[in-house]
């Protein structure tokens, strides 16, 4: 039997599983830092380097870039987050050191590290139900993954939804009928769909209803930064302007920052210009100049860190304290959970909304849905799982596997499919 993979290529993590000739699903697992891991991170950082009398393009993925790039990020670029504009017809390329890089072609790049040298197996890749992104356009984005893995050397993947991957693994533990919803949260969107399993028939799992919101992980970053950090970083100030009104600084200014798949964008020359003109007039200039002193010296990463790192505390503790320094910025704050919960509300009632949705396509009551499976790391945070406790009980929530989920159920799904 020929090899199969699972590929989920993620926002933020990727992983790869196996499919072994036994059944048995094994997820590839990746050296970082002297322990091994079974997620590969979701970036790729870019440099020069002289060669034989002339600089030459580098590059590094996964854990080997994150390293290289905090060895000297002033030199070097981060690409994150690629995953999040697939489904974006607006982005199509991007410069990096005079190279001009189509979007399918850095995701292809990742692909390549991810893979290695396994270009002979089956290879069923995971897609969200709705991509991320305000203007998604998902046949688009799902057009341009399979044209990356083109690139990348494999032409014939086979797509399934991620969610119905995240619960194929768990439903066949099952021994009863039963109607699963399954909430698979990444780093850019959530996901949810209704499975039927029938045990003892031909197809023992059918897909009911899917839907998707492009929210997930990296929407809850958004908030801390925005609410935390950004007003000591200029947000909500003001700068005078001659013979004319005071101006409130730039919104957009933080709406970027506050993203980080595209901090590196804010480093163009007439972005950084801007915030230089605005920090000369604004009321308290230091704060933009303090954010101009991040992006400029690629700090942000750092700050990411620290603030992911709270955002985890707070779904064990109550409060969690945000701390990070940058030359003359400091910030020290402690973050309760019920403020950092009223910060993602907006976000907290898509989700709800979206779970409605798939219900309702389902034509489905709460009470109907037997079992409930969620999984990705934003369904560890508190107010996440009390949406699903309220709708469907304590009794009917399961999970696991938060981050191995998705691959292992696509290499079960390449099994089954070739089966039928």
């Amino acid at each position: 039997m020929a090899r199969i993979f699972g590929i989920d290529f993620g926002t933020t993590n990727s992983v790869v599983a196996e499919l072994a000739g036994d059944g048995t699903v094994t997820s590839r697992v990746f050296a970082q830092n002297g322990t091994l891991h079974d997620v590969f991170r979701t970036v790729l950082c870019f440099w020069h380097e002289q060669g034989q009398g002339r600089a030459g393009l580098r590059h590094a993925a996964g854990p080997a870039a994150v390293e290289t790039y905090l060895e000297d990020p002033l030199e070097s670029r981060l690409i994150m987050s690629m995953k999040t504009y697939l489904a974006q017809r607006s982005f199509t390329q991007t410069n990096i050191f005079g190279r001009n890089f189509m979007l399918e072609e850095m995701v292809a790049v990742f692909l390549r590290a991810l893979l290695g040298e396994d270009k002979d197996a089956r290879i069923v890749a995971g897609r969200p139900v709705r991509f991320a992104g305000e203007f998604a356009d998902d046949v688009f984005g799902e057009e341009r993954l399979r044209a990356a893995f083109a690139i990348a050397g494999l032409p014939d993947i086979e797509i399934a939804y991620e969610p119905e991957a995240a619960g194929y693994r768990f439903i066949r533990a099952l021994d009863r009928p039963a109607n699963v919803l399954v909430g698979d949260f990444g780093g850019g969107t959530s996901d949810f769909s209704i499975l039927r399993f029938t045990p003892g028939d031909a197809m023992p799992i059918r897909t009911i209803a899917n839907t998707g919101v492009g929210v997930a992980g990296d929407s809850f970053d958004y908030r801390i930064i925005d609410n935390a950090v950004s007003p000591l970083l200029g947000k909500g100030d003001f700068y005078r302007v001659p013979m004319g009104s005071d101006m409130p600084v730039p919104i957009e200014y933080f709406t970027s920052f506050a993203h980080w798949h595209r901090l590196s964008l804010m480093r163009s020359p007439r972005v950084m210009r801007g915030i230089e003109e605005v920090a000369r007039m604004a009321y308290h200039p230091q704060k933009l100049r303090n954010l101009l002193s991040l992006i400029k010296d690629e700090s942000g990463y750092h700050l990411y860190q620290a603030v992911s790192r709270v955002k985890a505390e707070l779904s064990r503790a109550d409060t969690a304290r945000l701390r990070f320094e940058h030359e003359d910025f400091a910030l020290d704050r402690e973050i309760t959970r019920a403020e950092f919960e009223s910060w993602i509300a907006p976000e907290l009632a898509r989700l709800e909304a979206s779970v409605d949705a798939v219900l309702a396509e389902a034509r489905m009551a709460p009470g109907q849905i037997g079992r409930v499976f969620l999984t990705g790391g934003t369904s560890f945070v508190p107010a996440v799982r009390q949406l699903f406790i309220n709708r469907f009980g304590t009794e009917k929530l399961s999970a696991g596997g938060e981050f191995v989920s998705v691959a292992e159920g696509l290499a079960l799904i390449g099994r089954d499919r070739g089966a039928s």
